[in-house]
């Protein structure tokens, strides 16, 4: 019998073919060894894991430096119209440092706070500043079988200036150390409250940072371009959600008070090379600085934010003479006990497109929270669907079932991910079918040994594979889940002699610090897997399991032993979700509302191939206007009532019957995502689910019309829509010639 094949067997067979040659084996080995002994100062004796892996990363860096340095000269000599995405960066996965980036003090960036504004007869001047020191360090982004390897770069805040001997004599040491460490806390930790915003300055600081040194950056390298004096726009900024909205003031300011510009010249080239990319509606998430605090951190960018708001309402009043409210609607300056700006309207203004990320999300955007600008400016706004890439999210993290799909269709579909729906005429094959199943039982068993190890939680590979992993938030409705599970325990506790359709539900995010209800929500979950897990009633036919430290390694090994997607959002209020597209990818199915992505998906690989069900986004906004009434449903629907008198009763908290107060009182009474509006088409939704993967045959099939569906969502089709319809370039397809050392 043959030995069957290892995921690094079925990674050789679909992605060796057509990638630059590598030396032999023992040549690898002898860079391994070297780069242990060399550059790590270590032998076998008493080199750990890490040690290996640092070793190894050196040694493929070997590798794409020949090609890195090859692609450089290649843009240098032809020159191509870049797009920069401009966004905040960094964790603690520096620690023990990254073996892949380099670091290029040669292009270190002053980068100034505070201070004051002159204006003379020679111009603007911002004096008396605070100056933080920008370094960059690249990383290489190899590209897929081209030999291109593009760059990445990152900035990390050092101090001016190294401690004054002087001052330290004459004691002022400490105070240079807490200076120094106020300089670097700005790319030390990123305040990763993303849809709760909070207008605090080292936020500030920190989207100042990037968005400054970045732009210092690109005219230096414009200036070394040819295009340096021919005036044609050769670079594109996208500004990814408003965090790089100071991109506009800034660039700005760079042109008019250092190159000398005229406020008209100027300003068309940052609308022309600025585009924005919405992610969210939710208004909690939308960043309004305080007028206050730019003023005393950047005071000459609110200068320049006031002249732009100016000329702004100029023209606005001209288009609606007398209309007084919608001036103050579109004003990039918000009254009130606190004057704030107002970035999302900044970036509109200052960018000459504007995209959400789904077509849902997109004609959201224009029929509500941005509809003024609309109206004025039809021809900017733009949908961009997001996408992945799948490379990564199929033959990288499921090579199996690359593997299958390979065997029946070939292998370009890695690149063209519209050939996948090559597929749909293997949906009646019995062997592509079991083949299908085969694989994903194979990735559950996998998974089931990884829960088993890292969670000591053994549960049934047999079971569905019952998935939620996403940030935890009030408007992805881990709640509505909950609300499930406990009505299933309670079904199975009421009738345990009944067939059930054994289910292992996984729910996994992180909570932001700050986010009170979503650590809360956590609670819940885990305390409903305590109460659940332990009860010999229900045994193996429910299991709950919290996915700590949710995390790309994470997802890459969950999500292809997922058989169901919990994709459950009101509708409205998700702008896309990337994680529904890698579960469909996977062999998933989809149980969802019509919101963000899922109505493209839908769409692909047919509704009556996922599990719809809710309110839609008329439906929505039909309740708002009649008021959402949370205690109707609660009163109507007995199994919704039972479960929430159990977490308000303390049977999931026996210890601390009062734990969930908080959450039952947000359910009953301000819950602006109407998580009991969905409770009972939901719960009729997932009976369907359970009915239908007691057919696996059938449920397969499903499951090859959603992958045969995928194609939409590759990331290679997104940037290309960006590329060609918002940055005005097209991307290039050639490949670069290896160099003739593959190092």
């Amino acid at each position: 019998m043959a030995k069957p094949l290892t995921d690094q067997d079925k990674r050789k067979q679909i992605s060796v073919r057509g990638l630059a040659g590598v030396e032999n084996v023992a040549d690898l080995k002898t860079n391994f060894n070297r780069h242990l002994h060399f550059t790590l100062v270590k032998d076998r004796n008493v080199a750990t894991k890490r040690d290996y892996y640092f070793a190894l990363a050196n040694t493929v860096r070997d590798h794409l430096v020949g090609r890195w340095i090859r692609t450089q000269q290649h843009y240098y000599e032809k020159d191509p119209k870049v797009s920069s995405g401009l966004m905040p960066k960094q964790d603690d996965w520096l620690r023990y440092g990254n073996p892949w980036e380099k670091a290029r003090p040669e292009y270190m960036r002053p980068v100034h706070f505070y201070g004051r504004v002159e204006h003379t007869a020679e111009g603007v001047q911002w004096v008396d500043t605070q100056v933080v020191l920008a370094l960059p360090y690249d990383t290489p982004v190899p590209g897929y079988r081209n030999n291109i390897v593009n760059t990445m770069r990152l900035w990390s805040a050092k101090a001016p200036c190294d401690f004054n001997l002087k001052d330290f004599n004459v004691g002022g040491y400490i105070q240079a150390v807490l200076d120094r460490n106020l300089a670097e806390n700005i790319s030390r930790v990123l305040y990763p409250n993303d849809n709760f915003f909070e207008g605090k300055e080292l936020r500030l600081k920190q989207e100042y940072f990037v968005v400054a040194a970045t732009l210092q950056d690109i005219i230096r390298r414009f200036k070394a371009s040819k295009f340096g004096s021919t005036g044609v726009c050769a670079v594109a900024i996208q500004l990814n959600d408003t965090h790089p909205a100071l991109a506009i003031p800034e660039l700005m300011r760079i042109l008019v008070d250092t190159e000398k510009l005229s406020w008209e010249k100027a300003w068309d080239i940052v609308v022309r090379t600025c585009a924005y990319t919405n992610h969210t509606v939710l208004p909690e998430a939308l960043e309004r600085w305080p007028v206050d605090l730019f003023q005393n951190l950047l005071p000459r960018h609110l200068e320049i934010i006031y002249e732009i708001n100016r000329r702004h309402l100029e023209r606005i009043a001209k288009l609606y003479p007398g209309d007084v409210d919608r001036m103050r609607r579109m004003s990039l300056i918000e009254e009130g006990d606190v004057k704030k700006i107002n970035m999302a309207h900044l970036c509109i203004v200052g960018s000459h497109a504007v995209n959400g990320v789904a077509r849902i999300h997109s004609e959201i955007i224009k029929d509500t929270v941005f509809k003024d600008f609309y109206e004025v400016d039809p021809q900017k706004f733009q949908n961009k669907t997001n996408g992945i890439t799948p490379r990564r999210w199929l033959v990288m993290c499921n090579p199996g079932l690359a593997e299958v799909i390979a065997e029946r269709i070939g292998e370009d579909y890695i690149r063209d991910l519209d050939q996948l729906k090559r597929l749909l005429d293997f949906v009646d094959d019995d062997a592509f079918i079991r083949d299908v199943a085969k694989v994903k039982q194979e990735n559950k068993m996998k998974f089931a040994a990884h829960l088993e190890e890292h969670y000591k939680v053994k549960i049934n590979p047999n079971s569905m594979f019952d998935v939620q992993v996403k940030r935890i938030h009030e408007y992805k409705r881990q709640l509505l889940n909950c609300l499930h599970i406990i009505t299933m325990y309670n079904r199975i506790k009421k009738e345990p002699n009944k067939s059930w359709t054994p289910r292992t539900v996984m729910i996994g995010g992180k909570a932001a610090p700050g986010y009170h209800t979503a650590k809360m929500i956590i609670k819940l979950i885990t305390s409903i897997g305590d109460i659940v897990n332990n009860d010999p009633v229900v045994g193996d036919r429910l299991k709950v399991i919290f996915l700590e430290n949710y995390r790309v390694t994470l997802a890459e090994k969950v999500i292809p032993a997922s058989d169901l997607s919990e994709q459950i959002s009101t509708a409205g209020t998700e702008a896309s979700g990337t994680g529904n597209m890698k579960f469909m990818l996977n062999g998933a199915l989809t149980i969802g509302t019509m919101d963000g992505a899922n109505v493209e998906m839908a769409e692909e690989a047919g509704e009556e191939n996922l599990f719809i069900f809710g309110m839609r986004v008329h439906d929505v906004e039909a309740v708002d206007k009649k008021g959402y009434d949370a205690m109707s449903y609660y009163n109507q629907i007995p199994e919704l009532k039972q479960a929430m008198d159990q977490i308000s009763g303390g049977y999931f908290s026996p210890t601390q019957p009062d734990l969930f107060k908080d959450l039952v009182n947000m359910l009953m009474h301000h819950d602006r995502f109407k998580v009991f509006a969905d409770y009972e088409d939901y719960i009729k939704c997932q009976e369907k689910v359970s009915a239908l993967y007691k057919n696996p045959k059938e449920w397969t099939k499903m499951v090859i019309h959603n992958i045969a569906g995928c194609g939409k969502f590759s990331s290679d089709r997104t940037i290309s829509e960006y590329a060609r319809e918002i940055w005005g370039m097209e991307p290039s397809l050639e490949k670069i010639a290896a160099p003739d050392d593959p190092r």
